[in-house]
């Protein structure tokens, strides 16, 4: 769905003839404009599932898809070794459960020395065959201990199923800083996919219910509320070993979220590159003809309404079920009491007749819950020991980035000197997944007192997006230069009177994220969206940035802040219509990112997948030479990194000291 920027209240305030700081402050573009160009964006570049004729079309397609989905999104890089790693399983003590059944505790690898916690609910009467059940659980401190997941899992085994109840990153045991989600794309930034832990978490758990005696492969279900919604049909759907599956309120089509900003899901539902080749829409459809139950609540005071989550969904899967002749096996089911966001009572009898239907068809089976309030356990009793020494999200990125950048400038003469640039410079372009825009100049107002003129402008970028500009200017100016702000435009510390001192013409900008350009809700939950769909946040600011630098060009480049710094080397080393470089508080080194532990929403655009994989600091500002950088109030880590930069100037045949004092 386009929304109409034509709909929207006009207004621009009018310039102040006063002090640099109140013209930069008035707003220069309309109200949500840039997040309906976001959202426009966006939803045109998430794809649509085909139409199939045959069984035969759908099975050809249905294969390629779950591939490429598995290779591009979860195991790119480093991470597809992990797929086929040894990984241990230790079972511990056995704990009494209840009436007919027991619980174990073990502990397994997800990959190996990052270990999870589990509990497996075993039956006291084994059948010869034995259905089992994957429980997975979503954004809740309790983790496994919740007492509602505990209820499913024992009332599923009081029935004579397997079933194992694992720990999710971040809840529960495993409740801590370097299992935060958003830390999965430290992983990311070093080229390898920080979604694989979350599959393989999955995937190992299905290994160990069916290594269990008499375990029915043909009986194999799936079930969790939130984000264990996300991970029910996530398993489910590309691991063909699943055979039942019930997500509970757990996810809606890409397009969906866009739209409906409660409902943008995290690093892990929001996978960079997913929605190249698939929206949830072709996951749920990759489900058939398996057994599927798709639960919402009426009033998810959450996340995903059945009302508009729902539809698309069943719209979208129900013609593959067809073609198997398989409608019956496409169930819904809307929660109204309590109607939030919940897998209670209700939302679990639906799940038990499902499993009574597909699993024990023929048998006396009752969907009625077991009241079953008196076993519950409490978190401690659950507890189950785990390795002292135990990777996280952020210790597998540090190993990762220890011998990173992968082609370093390690040359010798200026003709490989500049090979080695010519070839670095394509896998910046690669990395960030670079678009030429064109910039068309669009005039607002302008205003000359007391010597200064102001100009506010619009650089319209190749139809899709809008970047609001400031131009100040003192009489006739020999120069151009470009100012960017982590903190915006509006910024005092921004240095513009002394730039129009020099003689100067300033052009303050607010880059896509940033100042006047930031999304005003969701802003990070859209970066990460930029990503699924292929595109990256930095190669968008990049783009940006030279767009217009070209319309106004030659410039220099002044970038304030750790961020501004990355974005403005990386259009300087793409672009020669920027002829030098001042950055103000730049980081040394990617690997900075990793060793302080930032998480993606501080700084979106500096998580690109695979950037320290392919450059890092001190490398880009090799490919910016012999243009100079000047480097003002560096980050420490800048004075080690970038110090034998000026060999390489030299070697170019330029005296020049990147270090230089402000």
């Amino acid at each position: 769905m386009r929304i109409s920027l034509a709909v929207l209240f006009l207004f621009a305030l009018p310039v102040s003839a006063a002090p640099i700081d109140d013209a930069l402050k008035a707003p220069i573009l309309e109200r949500d404009r840039v997040l309906i160009e976001t959202q426009n964006y966006l939803d045109a570049k998430v794809p649509k599932l085909p139409e199939f004729q045959t069984r035969e079309q759908w099975e050809t397609y249905a294969r390629k898809l779950r591939d490429d989905a598995l290779r591009i999104a979860y195991f790119r890089g480093e991470a597809a070794k992990w797929r086929d790693a040894k990984c241990n399983v230790e079972f511990l003590d056995t704990i009494p459960g209840g009436e007919g059944y027991k619980i174990r505790k073990l502990r397994y690898e997800v990959i190996p020395g990052l270990w999870i916690p589990a509990l497996l609910y075993v039956p006291e009467k084994l059948a010869d065959k034995v259905a089992v059940m994957l429980a997975v659980n979503g954004h809740d401190r309790n983790g496994k201990a919740a007492d509602y997941k505990q209820i499913r899992c024992i009332n599923l085994a009081k029935r004579g199923m397997y079933v194992l109840n694992t720990e999710w990153f971040n809840m529960g045991q495993l409740r801590a800083d370097g299992f935060a989600h958003s830390r999965l794309n430290q992983i990311d930034l070093c080229g390898s996919s920080g979604l694989a832990p979350f599959f393989l978490a999955m995937s190992r758990g299905i290994d160990i219910l069916l290594a269990q005696p008499n375990a029915d492969k043909e009986r194999v279900a799936v079930s969790g509320l939130s984000g264990g919604g996300w991970q029910t049909i996530t398993i489910s759907s590309l691991d063909p070993r699943v055979t039942l599956t019930n997500p509970v309120a757990g996810y809606s089509s890409f397009r969906t979220r866009i739209q409906h900003g409660k409902d943008l899901g995290d690093s892990e539902q929001t996978p960079c590159d997913l929605a190249t080749v698939a929206d949830y829409t072709h996951l749920t459809a990759l489900m058939a003809p398996r057994p599927t139950l798709l639960t919402y609540n009426l009033k998810d005071n959450c996340c995903f309404e059945s009302g508009y989550a729902l539809p698309p969904l069943v719209e979208a899967s129900n013609p593959i079920f067809k073609l198997f002749g398989a409608e019956s096996k496409l169930r819904t089911h809307i929660n109204r009491d309590p109607g939030d966001h919940n897998f209670g009572q209700d939302n679990r009898e639906a799940l038990y007749r499902m499993v009574g239907d597909h699993f024990f068809a023929g048998t006396n089976f009752d969907a009625k819950e077991i009241p079953c309030a008196n076993e519950v356990k409490t978190g401690e009793q659950l507890n189950v020991p785990l390795p002292e020494v135990n990777l996280d999200f952020q210790k597998i990125a540090l190993t990762l980035s220890k011998d990173l950048p992968r082609n370093r400038a390690n040359v010798a003469t200026l003709d490989d000197a500049k090979k080695w640039q010519v070839a670095a410079k394509q896998s910046l372009r690669d990395v960030l997944k670079l678009k030429e825009l064109v910039a068309k100049l669009e005039e607002k107002s302008q205003e000359t007192k007391d010597g200064l003129t102001v100009r506010k402008l619009i650089a319209k970028l190749s139809d899709s997006w809008s970047v609001p500009v400031v131009e100040l200017s003192r009489g006739e100016s020999k120069e151009t230069v470009i100012v960017l702000n982590d903190r915006g435009r509006a910024n005092t510390s921004m240095p513009y009177e002394e730039l129009l001192k020099a003689g100067k013409r300033v052009i303050a900008v607010d880059l896509w994220y940033f100042g006047e350009s930031k999304l005003p809700r969701h802003d990070y939950l859209f970066a990460l969206t930029m990503g699924t769909v292929g595109d990256r946040p930095l190669g968008l600011q990049t783009a940006q940035l030279t767009a217009i630098a070209k319309a106004y060009g030659p410039v220099e480049v002044v970038a304030v802040g750790p961020r501004s710094s990355v974005i403005a080397l990386c259009a300087a080393s793409l672009s020669s219509d920027i002829t030098a470089l001042e950055l103000r508080e730049c980081m040394g080194t990617f690997r900075e990112i990793i060793e302080t532990n930032k998480s993606y929403e501080t700084s979106p655009e500096l998580f690109c997948f695979g950037l320290l994989e392919t450059t890092d600091i001190n490398q880009l500002v090799r490919m910016v030479a012999p243009r100079p950088v000047k480097l003002v109030r560096p980050a420490e880590r800048a004075l080690q990194t970038c110090g034998d930069v000026k060999e390489w100037y030299r070697m170019m045949g330029v005296k020049f000291d990147p270090l230089a004092k402000e």
